[in-house]
């Protein structure tokens, strides 16, 4: 066991968007603070869609900033298209969305913790809570590191005993390309904590160089843009313009034809899933009496021909995803 002899005020486990507002919020506040991530290179990863804010979600971005945070600084300074939605309602229910450079939102929000008085980043797996007598008193990383602190902030998001379902195939991970977080689940237990499950969703992703547009209806970015942070004067950078596009019966025989692969469906899948974020298949199924559904085909950068299809959310297996992506207008 190789124990660090600095203490720490607070540590903060993972660097997802949680996380690093965590971590900044505690060494802003004077605290010596360490994060601990799988990743350094994976700091403000956005592991689903690139966006920030939405109907339910934009008004959280706003009262982070309010209380100092970063978010929406950031998102401010990396958006490719801000977008007011829910316009043609009152204003308490409208709400700002923005899509992000996923790669410049990543790499600025890690220089912002790196030049973050307070704050300490290692890389590592936190395997157990170091807790006596009924106090945390730090962490242990899988490779024996043993950090002390005064109190511990997990925030795992979709690592902790992480399983990634493409059709009936399964496997251990806590992302597409990232190890899952087992062992800290099991310490949990052992502390006494009862654990759970929940379910998400993502959508295949597409090479927008195989994407005919012009087939596809543009929705562009609202002008001018609407800032996120409260400090934000405005936004200078050029707009991206998102595309539309539409599933249609075929691409509902073809979800249809693999239900009986789909680990939804199966009963492989026993967590809890978004309320609001239905898979492509949850939607075909329940509302059968629907000819399509829409689909955004979102950038997800500047610097990057890779689109992500808003709307199609899936565990289905890859041959099926194939198929339903191929009928789809614009994706043939």
């Amino acid at each position: 066991m190789n124990r660090y002899t600095k203490s720490y005020d607070v540590i903060v486990v993972g660097a997802g968007h949680a996380g690093c507002e965590a971590a900044l919020a505690a060494a802003r506040l004077g605290c010596r603070t360490l994060v601990m991530t799988i990743n350094v290179d994976h700091i403000g990863e956005m592991s689903c869609n690139p966006a920030v804010g939405g109907l339910a979600k934009g008004h959280l971005v706003r009262e982070i900033d309010a209380l100092g945070g970063e978010m929406a600084k950031n998102i401010d300074a990396t958006g490719i298209q801000f977008r007011r939605l829910n316009t043609k309602k009152g204003p308490a229910v409208q709400s700002l969305r923005a899509q992000a450079d996923k790669e410049e939102y990543r790499l600025r929000m890690k220089q912002a913790l790196e030049s973050q008085d307070n704050l300490d980043i290692k890389q590592g797996v936190v395997d157990e809570l170091i807790v006596t007598d009924g106090t945390i008193r730090g962490v242990v990383t899988s490779i024996g590191e043993e950090y002390p602190g005064r109190a511990v902030v997990l925030t795992t998001g979709t690592f902790m005993k992480g399983v990634i379902h493409i059709g009936l195939r399964n496997f251990s991970a806590g992302r597409m390309g990232d190890p899952a977080s087992v062992k800290l689940t099991e310490d949990l237990k052992r502390l006494g904590f009862n654990m759970g499950r929940l379910k998400t969703g993502t959508t295949p992703r597409l090479d927008g160089r195989t994407i005919d547009f012009g087939k596809l209806t543009p929705q562009c970015g609202d002008e001018p843009p609407i800032p996120f942070s409260f400090e934000t004067g405005s936004i200078s950078q050029k707009q991206v313009p998102c595309y539309i596009t539409y599933t249609n019966e075929k691409t509902h025989e073809i979800i249809r034809s693999g239900l009986d692969r789909s680990p939804l469906f199966a009963g492989v899948i026993k967590g809890t899933g978004a309320r609001y974020c239905p898979s492509i298949e949850d939607k075909v199924v329940r509302f059968s009496e629907k000819p399509r559904h829409q689909i955004f085909l979102e950038p997800m950068g500047r610097n990057t021909t890779e689109i992500y299809p808003n709307g199609v959310p899936t565990s289905l297996p890859a041959d099926i995803q194939f198929e339903m992506i191929r009928s789809i207008e614009g994706l043939e």
